[in-house]
């Protein structure tokens, strides 16, 4: 299968006091052609300068980018623009104009592509094909973007974001689109903080952290990777002393024990095994627990697990 993108040692620094800013430090990424590839992480992590570069709309500082099998600016740049499709994380469209007339625009910016018609229908917006784009909610807005990034019948489709700041209704009906172009054999690049969405949706995903991949491979790969595919939340009750997390992570079908603050997390293998283990443990100290839940693993806790912090402790606005 040929590689939709490679990414060789690229970088992207932006001059700063006290230091430089590097948005992107060495990022290494091959994406073969067909199916969904979820570039994750927090906000500040480099998703959308990395992105971005791959786009053609920012050049990087060094590194090797490689989209379809050309390097923007060593050929025709025009015409790698009309095999791509892109969802920008803010896409603001011009509210006067009505709906189809917006999808017709940007068809005529392609040579070739998709009937604007068609497009709504894949979208579910044919019955708002003559309502102002300033009159559409923001899951509205939102698929109105994804179809403007269709129209051109794109071989491969970026998506930067597409379902921040939406309800949970409209998320659910972009992911359906989102599978529906999936099947249909397109290259989709996903860029998102949720890692929810990105277990449902992609099938690889590179973890990003401070403008490095950190993690590749499926959602389930990498959830495997913690040893354990459950997980055992606890907090000790109130004034007691902290647990030794050495301790936890040798009990019965445990593989590790994080602790953060008053809360603990502990990957398991049984949860059935592990929690007798974990009650008998904690008694024997003299230690009470409180707020006791069991999970499947997520990507979140995968990413906890490399890097010590949560996604939201990040998400402060930046790129």
């Amino acid at each position: 299968m040929s590689a939709a993108i490679v990414c060789r040692d690229l970088r992207k620094v932006y001059p700063a006091r006290p230091e430089p800013v590097h948005a992107v430090n060495g990022l290494d990424l091959t994406v073969e052609s067909g199916g969904c590839f979820g570039l994750l992480g927090p906000n500040g992590a480099g998703k959308t300068t990395t992105i971005e570069i791959l786009e053609g709309l920012l050049e990087p500082t060094s590194g090797e980018v490689e989209v379809l099998g050309q390097s923007w600016g060593h050929g025709d740049d025009r015409a790698l623009r009309q095999r791509i499709g892109i969802s920008l994380q803010e896409t603001r469209l011009t509210e006067k104009l009505s709906v189809i007339e917006t999808l017709r625009l940007f068809r005529s910016f392609y040579d070739r592509g998709l009937d604007p018609e068609e497009t709504l229908d894949m979208v579910e917006l044919d019955e708002k094909r003559n309502a102002w784009v300033g009159k559409l909610s923001g899951g509205q807005k939102q698929r109105l973007a994804v179809a403007t990034a269709l129209v051109g019948d794109p071989e491969l489709l970026f998506l930067d974001e597409p379902t921040t700041g939406l309800d949970p209704q409209s998320r659910r009906q972009l992911w359906e689109i989102l599978r529906d172009l999936r099947a249909d054999g397109r290259t989709i690049i996903l860029t998102t903080h949720y890692m929810d969405e990105a277990e449902r949706l992609c099938d690889r995903v590179a973890i990003v952290d401070h403008g490095k991949v950190i993690a590749l491979g499926t959602p389930a790969e990498l959830i495997r990777q913690l040893g354990g595919e459950n997980i055992i939340d606890f907090h000790l009750a109130e004034g007691m002393p902290s647990a030794n997390e050495g301790e936890l992570s040798h009990l019965a079908s445990v593989r590790t024990a994080r602790r953060d603050g008053e809360a603990y997390s502990l990957a398991v293998e049984q949860p059935h095994v592990a929690l007798p283990a974990l009650l008998a443990h904690l008694q024997s100290r003299g230690l009470a627990m409180v707020n006791l839940t069991t999970r499947h693993a997520t990507l979140e806790d995968v990413f906890v697990s490399l890097t010590g912090r949560h996604l939201r402790e990040d998400n402060n606005g930046s790129k």
